[in-house]
């Protein structure tokens, strides 16, 4: 897709520590407080940066991704809770569109989501979602189609260690931590969404506003219930592992 660097974005050290230790890195510059790490993964040229979590810290740094390193694509790579009853903790799931659910009108007492920028009333003229050139899409399926994430521990499953599922589908974004079973019932009946995460739609604002393409990648924490802040601390590492061998999979097909 391009011969620019991939700007290789996650949230929190302990998901760009599952890539760090790979990078071949060059020397790292500071841009608004952030860290970004330019160098070689896997033979690809990329920039790895940190965001912080939330919209702001992910929208800021795609696009000083661009603006400053002249990114090609964006990959972000992290964990997300899970929304689809069918998905466990480990469970990898690639974005096929992106919402945020938490841009619109609060109408009748609940919020109708409209695309970010769109004036959030009367009929909907954008489409709500973002999504990734479909060539993209179709390179991402072929080349994870035969990959084996990496086995869950029985700590993760509650039962037997267990090896996860990759799905593509929905997956929304909002400026809160989910830990409310409702809420999340909600969410996977109005949306059909398998995860819910706090950065993912804002890079692809971005990613749309430069004309870049995007993948996002996520793998299920915790299942956005009331344990989620301890199923998060005790089971992000673990879950990270296999976005991160899905990233090894999908950065040749961001780099042609």
């Amino acid at each position: 897709m391009t011969t620019r660097p991939i700007g290789l974005i996650s949230a929190i050290a302990e998901e760009t520590a599952m890539l760090r230790g790979r990078l071949n890195a060059g020397a790292a510059e500071t841009h608004a407080g952030v860290r970004f790490q330019p160098g070689r993964l896997d033979g690809v040229e990329a920039v790895l940066v940190e965001t912080g979590i939330g919209k702001v810290n992910a929208a800021l740094v795609a696009t000083v991704l661009v603006e400053r390193f002249g990114v090609g694509a964006y990959l972000f790579t992290g964990v997300a809770g899970g929304l689809d009853p069918n998905l466990g903790v480990g469970d990898v799931v690639i974005a096929e569109r992106l919402i945020q659910h938490d841009y619109g009108a609060i109408v009748g007492g609940r919020l109708e989501p409209y695309r970010p920028g769109a004036l959030p009333f009367g009929a909907r003229r954008a489409p709500l979602a973002f999504t990734p050139p479909e060539p993209l899409l179709e390179e991402a399926r072929a080349a994870l189609a035969d990959l084996a994430l990496p086995e869950m521990p029985a700590a993760a499953t509650g039962a037997a260690p267990r090896k996860p599922q990759l799905r593509f589908g929905t997956v929304l974004t909002g400026d809160q931590f989910l830990a409310c079973e409702e809420t999340r019932a909600r969410l996977f009946a109005e949306h059909g969404a398998l995860a819910i995460e706090m950065e993912g739609a804002a890079v692809a604002q971005v990613a749309e506003a430069y004309g870049r393409p995007w993948l996002v990648v996520r793998a299920i924490s915790d299942l956005a219930g009331r344990e989620s802040a301890r199923d998060f601390t005790a089971f992000t590492a673990a879950a990270a592992a296999g976005a991160a061998a899905v990233v090894t999979r999908l950065l040749p097909a961001l780099a042609r």
